[in-house]
């Protein structure tokens, strides 16, 4: 009777070894990828991140040309295809997005029924290692606002921003503001301002969000003051009064990003997983430029210095 009991727990040992193996070893959809969605003429950027729960499940995390990265509960697996689908979040209907793919080459290819029923095409690579490196090397510092007027920044149809007594003002709801420099590896530093209620935001290299928002008093959330929007969660949430100027200090090297708020560091050392919502593009081996948030709410700036980092 022990040798039975002994064999079946070695049997049941070696099974369950055997699909931590297969759960460990994954399958060849996993990983972070940034897609590409052709929709209306546009090449809209998104993400989706596909991993295993247990032995057979595949969930994951999505994020769309807007809002912020949403929880996907499960991926199907159809032989050569998968499909999810997903609530909407922003988008403006009740019906969820549907998503089907399937793996070609290095890549994924597949279609998107959007809330309104509409289908596009999308394709889909693997998201780059960005490297990260000690003992940076800085260049020279660039004040991105002259504090006299807009040179340097790239001025769109419906433009609402303007200098106000040497101050950076985008006094409504309008267009976001773009640098025509691009950087890579960088040191930000900016001081800013925003009314009761207001909501802005620094996009990093135009792909990575810092929420510039009234939250103060609110549990720290990524989705709040100081957070890589949807992504990364502050230690704290330091917002100061609405009408206060605040400070930045932000470090970006690779993906691993730090940020310093009214003088506390908030975030650490921590690796941005991919683009948030609202980036221009989600190309990220390539430089790209500062972009200021002002489709939202009024937000004031007074200094916006750039120090690019090498590898020293």
């Amino acid at each position: 009777m022990n040798i039975i009991k002994t064999t079946f727990a070695l049997f049941t040992f070696a099974t369950l070894n055997l699909n931590v193996m297969v759960a460990q070893e994954g399958h060849p959809l996993e990983g972070k990828w940034n897609l590409t969605i052709d929709q209306e003429g546009e090449e809209l950027p998104a993400w989706l991140e596909i991993r295993h729960s247990g032995n057979n499940t595949l969930i994951g995390r999505f994020t769309y040309a807007f809002g912020s990265a949403r929880p996907v509960a499960e991926i199907e697996k159809h032989g050569d295809l998968f499909s999810f689908e997903i609530p909407p979040q922003w988008e403006p209907g009740a019906s969820n997005m549907e998503f089907e793919g399937k793996i070609v080459g290095d890549g994924l290819e597949g279609t998107m029924i959007y809330v309104d029923g509409k289908t596009y095409n999308w394709k889909a690579t693997k998201s780059p290692i960005l490297p990260f490196y000690d003992n940076a090397k800085e260049g020279k510092t660039i004040q991105l606002f002259n504090g006299k007027n807009l040179n340097g920044w790239k001025i769109k149809e419906g433009n609402q921003w303007s200098v106000i007594d040497g101050v950076l003002t985008s006094s409504k709801s309008g267009v976001n503001l773009i640098s025509e420099e691009k950087f890579k590896d960088f040191k930000l530093h900016t001081e800013f301002r925003y009314p009761e209620g207001s909501n802005s935001g620094l996009y990093l290299r135009g792909r990575y969000e810092v929420q510039i928002a009234d939250n103060i008093g609110l549990e720290a959330s990524s989705i709040y003051f100081g957070g890589i929007y949807g992504l990364l969660t502050p230690n704290e949430n330091v917002a100061m009064k609405a009408g206060e100027w605040q400070t930045f200090d932000i470090t970006l090297i690779g993906r691993q990003v730090t940020i310093i708020a009214n003088g506390k560091t908030v975030i650490s050392n921590q690796n941005i997983d991919a683009m948030t919502g609202g980036a221009l593009d989600n190309n990220e081996v390539e430089a790209g430029p500062i972009m200021i948030q002002g489709d939202h709410g009024p937000v004031e700036f007074r200094k916006l210095e750039i120090t690019p980092l090498s590898k020293g």
